[in-house]
């Protein structure tokens, strides 16, 4: 079996980095989680938009995400940020993500007495818990432990022919070596169903699979009507793609070919092993939220535009699906899948990748990390605001 090497958590779960989070429980105070985050360079603010005005399954949704999100086995510890009159309590979210046994801290600003006092105090907080993880040391392990998730972005007509199935190669052999690979984005996987109800592992993991997709493909009908077949960007028709159907199969192949053993909800964590449905949307940012909060310690992202965002907490790899995108945007790019087109194969691309993945369980910085485009956790959202 192949191996990596890295932190093993108290609740079972390896992280492949050792980030001290900063999780604000509501947007109010994205602000003071940014001074703290200012003064300590360790630490990984979780900006996002939400934690009130919410009720029902919104509600259910962000709490599982922002929960989980601390639990990720790459956050060695975590201090939440508070205001105090929110829907989401800084006690209640950092009492639910000491469960997994790590370091957590909480305070509100309205409790310290303001923003800068708040900050201070955080600030101090921080630093200690910094100081814990900092003691922290990488061990080897097998790929069993490592999840894997799966996402396109800014996809061109090449990406089902280059990246896209390059991936699917390198799922394969991660399913083989008994670790978990998450494929998402339920609305690009509209005119798929009955190709992906056919590789569940039993009648009951169909049925959800079929579920989620027409659920997908009936909210995308109410929203635009005639023009459901297409929703897709522009950028995917100025790369040549004609519908959502042609998008949905290229999409699909980023999950390989081995069976599909269980549909998990948004930020939900897999209770299986091998290849993994989850009910999250198509757009990146929220996407990545979800395989983040599921737990996935890595994401491949394939791209045939050429899109740079990453994720705080999780080293993503950037694959381009032709060779001008990636001569284009170097230093964006991590894998050049494009070579395909001028002859090398499908098998040796995912090698190229495989090789990348290892070196970046193991500590080396994907262009994303380098670049600083850890973007912001953006939440799923089901229903308007109140």
């Amino acid at each position: 079996m192949d191996t990596f090497t890295g932190y093993e958590r108290a609740n079972g779960s390896v992280g492949v980095r050792n980030h001290v989070a900063i999780i604000p429980t509501v947007s109010c105070v994205n602000g003071v989680a940014g001074l703290i985050a200012k003064e300590a360079p360790l630490g990984v603010p979780l900006f996002h938009g939400h934690g009130c005005g919410r009720a029902g399954r919104d509600l259910e949704l962000h709490v599982r995400t922002l929960t989980n999100l601390g639990k990720h086995p790459n956050v060695g510890a975590v201090l939440v940020v508070g205001l105090g009159c929110e829907v989401i309590k800084a006690e209640h979210l950092s009492s639910a993500i000491a469960e997994s046994g790590k370091p957590v801290e909480y305070l509100e600003v309205q409790a310290e007495g303001g923003s800068l006092k708040t900050a201070a105090k955080g600030l101090e907080l921080l630093n200690g818990l910094i100081a814990s993880v900092g003691k922290e040391k990488r061990t080897e392990v097998g790929m069993d432990r490592l999840i894997m998730g799966l996402e396109c972005g800014g996809s061109d007509a090449f990406s089902g022919v280059t990246a896209n199935p390059s991936v699917g190669v390198v799922a394969d052999w991660l399913v083989e070596e008994g670790g978990t690979v998450i494929l998402t984005e339920n609305t690009e996987m509209i005119g798929t169903s009955h190709i992906l109800e056919r590789r569940a592992c039993s009648p009951e993991v169909a049925a959800e699979i079929k579920s989620m997709i027409y659920a997908a493909e009936q909210r995308t009908r109410d929203i635009l009507g005639q023009y459901a077949s297409l929703v897709i960007a522009p950028g995917n028709m100025d790369g040549g793609m004609s519908s959502i159907q042609e998008k949905s199969l290229g999409c699909i192949a980023k999950g390989g070919s081995s069976a599909i053993k269980q549909v998990i909800d948004y930020a939900g964590v897999p209770s299986e092993k091998g290849l993994v449905l989850m009910d999250a949307p198509g757009y990146d940012t929220e996407s990545m939220a979800g395989l983040a909060a599921s737990g996935a310690q890595v994401i491949l992202f394939t791209t045939g535009q050429g899109n740079p965002i990453g994720f705080p907490i999780v080293p993503v790899i950037k694959i381009a699906s032709t060779s001008r995108l990636y001569r284009s945007m170097e230093d964006d790019i991590d894998i050049d899948a494009g070579v395909v087109l001028e002859g090398k194969s499908l098998a040796d691309v995912a090698d190229d990748i495989k090789s990348l993945l290892v070196r970046v369980l193991n500590g080396e910085h994907s262009s994303a990390e380098r670049n600083e485009q850890s973007g912001i956790t953006c939440l799923y959202v089901t229903n308007p605001s109140f």
